[in-house]
C-alpha cells in the first residue's frame, strides 16, 4: 500500500510543530538527471549577453528541483511514511551539461499533538 505524503509535510527541520513522530521509516530520496537541450544552451547563450537572470536554466532547475522533490515523496509514501524530515538538495554535475539532482530526507510517521 501506497500513502500520498503533502509536500507541506516535508520540512528541513527535525520536527513538525504540532506532530509528534511516531516511528522512523529511514531515508528516502528522489534523483533526477537532466541535460541541457542544444535550444535551451543557445538560449541561454543569448541571454547571457545582456545579463541578468538566466531564466531558461532558472526554470530548468527550478522543474528538475521539484521533480526530485515529488520522487522523494512518492518513494516516503511507498513506505508508508506521512511526512519526511531533515530534507535537503544536492546537485552534481554528472558529466559536462548533465546534472544530478538529489532531494533526500528521512521518511516518518507522525501523529498530531491535541492542542491546548
Amino acid at each position: 500500500m501506497s500513502v500520498q505524503v503533502d509536500e507541506w509535510m516535508a520540512t528541513t527541520a527535525f520536527e513538525l510543530p504540532g506532530y509528534k513522530i511516531v516511528r522512523s521509516l529511514g531515508a528516502v530520496r528522489g534523483i533526477v538527471v537532466r541535460s541541457r537541450s542544444i535550444f535551451g544552451t543557445l538560449g541561454a547563450s543569448l541571454q547571457t549577453v545582456v545579463g541578468g537572470n538566466i531564466t531558461i536554466y532558472t526554470e530548468m532547475c527550478e522543474k528538475t528541483r521539484r521533480d526530485a522533490l515529488e520522487l522523494m515523496l512518492q518513494h516516503a509514501g511507498m513506505l508508508e511514511a506521512n511526512a519526511v524530515i531533515g530534507m535537503r538538495y544536492d546537485a552534481n554535475e554528472v558529466m559536462q551539461g548533465v546534472t544530478e539532482v538529489l532531494a533526500y530526507g528521512t521518511a516518518v510517521v507522525v501523529k498530531q499533538v491535541a492542542q491546548e
